[in-house]
C-alpha cells in the first residue's frame, strides 16, 4: 500500500497539487505551460464540464468536436512536470481507496502546446515544431531508473560533441510516442530534437550579471546531428514530459508554435496568431477532424 505520505490527497479525495479526482479528467490531455493559456484552447470546446485550479496548476475538462478533452497548465520547468504526470497517473493508475496499483493500467495521450525560440535559421517564426526527441540538460530525470526508454547513443554523441562537462550530470535522451506522431505530423511541421534546460538564463545560455560554464554551448547545439536530427529548440518541460510518460506508459508529444529565431535574431509579429493556429491544428487532429 502507499502511503500517505507519499501520495497525497487533499479532504475532498482529490491529488494534492492538481486538485482532481479520477472522473476530472479525459484520456487525451494537452499541457500548456501558462495558466492563461488554458482558456484560449478551451473557447473552441463546444462545453466545459469540469474546472479548477491550485497555484499555476490550472484544468479544464470538456469536449471538442465530439472528443473529450482535458486541457492542463504545468507551470515552468522540469519540476513542476514531476509532480503533474505523477499525479496524473495517479488518478488513472492507483486505486485512490485502495492505495494500490491498478492490475490493468490505462495510457493517457498527452500533447504539450508551447512557445519556443528556433535555434536553427531554417526554422522560421510563425512556423511549428515538433519534438522527434526530448534531450533533457536538467537531470530530473536521473532520479528515476530510465536506462530502457532512454536512447543512450543520442546521449554520447551530444556529450562528445559539446564536450559536456559531466559534473553538470549526464544528459538524458527520450523518444516521441510513435502512435502520436503519426496523428498529429504534416509536411509543414519541421522535426527535430528539442533540448529541455533547467532554468531560463544561465542555463539556456543568457548572461546577464552572472558569467556561465560554457558560453559556446549554444553554438555547439546549433551544429549537432544525430542520424539528421538536429536540435531544433531550447525550453524547459519537453523531454521531462517524455521521460516521465515512457517510464509510467503512457503516450507524449510536444509542438511548439516558434516566435523567436535566436539563429537570425528575429521574433514573430504576431505570437498570438501563431499559437492560435497551433492550437486549432491540434484540437482538430485530436478530434479527428
Amino acid at each position: 500500500m502507499i502511503q500517505t505520505s507519499e501520495l497525497i490527497l487533499n479532504p475532498d479525495g482529490s491529488v494534492y497539487h492538481l486538485n482532481l479526482r479520477p472522473e476530472h479528467i479525459a484520456h487525451d490531455i494537452i499541457f500548456v505551460g501558462d495558466q492563461n493559456r488554458v482558456e484560449k484552447i478551451t473557447q473552441f470546446f463546444d462545453s466545459i464540464e469540469y474546472s479548477t485550479q491550485k497555484r499555476e496548476f490550472k484544468t479544464q475538462t470538456g469536449i471538442y468536436k465530439g472528443k473529450r478533452i482535458s486541457v492542463i497548465s504545468t507551470g515552468i520547468g522540469p519540476d513542476n512536470i514531476d509532480i503533474v504526470l505523477n499525479e496524473l497517473d495517479a488518478l488513472v493508475n492507483i486505486d485512490l481507496e485502495t492505495r494500490l496499483p491498478k492490475e490493468n493500467l490505462t495510457s493517457l495521450n498527452i500533447i504539450r502546446i508551447g512557445t519556443s525560440g528556433s535555434l536553427q535559421a531554417d526554422i522560421p517564426v510563425d512556423s511549428f515544431v515538433m519534438s522527434k526527441f526530448g534531450l533533457g540538460l536538467d537531470n530530473m530525470l536521473r532520479s528515476y531508473l530510465i536506462d530502457e526508454v532512454s536512447q543512450n547513443a543520442l546521449e554520447d554523441a551530444f556529450i562528445i560533441h559539446t564536450n559536456w562537462d559531466i559534473r553538470k550530470g549526464r544528459p538524458y535522451a527520450i523518444a516521441c510516442s510513435e502512435k502520436l506522431e503519426k496523428i498529429i505530423e504534416s509536411d509543414k511541421i519541421f522535426k527535430g530534437i528539442t533540448a529541455t534546460a533547467g532554468g531560463f538564463y544561465g542555463p539556456q545560455g543568457r548572461v546577464l550579471r552572472l558569467n556561465i560554464q560554457d558560453k559556446e554551448l549554444n553554438n555547439k547545439m546549433d551544429n549537432f546531428n544525430f542520424n539528421d536530427n538536429r536540435i531544433t529548440n531550447l525550453e524547459m518541460e519537453t523531454a521531462a514530459i517524455y521521460g516521465l510518460s515512457a517510464l509510467l506508459g503512457h503516450n507524449a508529444l510536444s509542438l511548439n508554435a516558434i516566435i523567436a529565431n535566436r539563429a537570425s535574431g528575429t521574433f514573430s509579429e504576431d505570437p498570438y496568431k501563431a499559437v492560435d493556429e497551433l492550437i486549432a491544428y491540434t484540437l482538430n487532429k485530436l478530434a479527428g477532424k
